[in-house]
């Protein structure tokens, strides 16, 4: 069943549970989805990896308004974009922990033969195809800046 599937029946169901946070989040999933398979150039159907790409964008986006929201105290506004992102992050696959991105990074670099920050390009284009979809990019930045330094 594909993800656009899913989130149908998943919206049918938090429409009878009367679940409007649920509701509003598999909304924008599916828009976003419907967005991104019309696109000009695109095919009928997303990848599996286009799918992961798409909700990776909202889910970042929703961060970034979370932060921008709990800096500027609107505590309502945060509670609703921290509900929609917790929707989002339950159809993307497990993220990996800490350890373990540095792990998979310090056996890059080893591969590469990476010893300097000049090179850290190398390493984080690597890292961002190894790790697609089970980290996000600025957690690999952080982590291979903090490596070579």
């Amino acid at each position: 069943m594909s993800l656009i599937e899913t989130i149908d029946q998943d919206i049918k169901k938090a429409m009878l549970a009367k679940q409007a946070e649920a509701l509003r989040a598999l909304r924008a999933i599916k828009a976003a989805l419907l967005v991104a398979r019309t696109e000009k150039g695109a095919s009928d159907v997303i990848s599996e990896e286009g799918e992961i790409k798409v909700l990776q964008k909202l889910a970042k986006q929703r961060k970034e308004s979370v932060d921008i929201y709990q800096t500027q105290n609107r505590n309502d506004l945060y509670q609703i974009e921290m509900e929609e992102l917790q929707v989002i992050e339950t159809y993307l696959p497990k993220q990996l922990s800490a350890e373990e991105i540095q792990a998979t990074i310090k056996q890059l670099i080893a591969n590469l033969g990476v010893t300097s920050v000049k090179e850290m390009g190398k390493v984080i284009g690597a890292a961002n195809k190894e790790l697609a979809g089970k980290a996000d990019g600025k957690t690999i930045s952080e982590v291979v800046k903090q490596l070579l330094s």
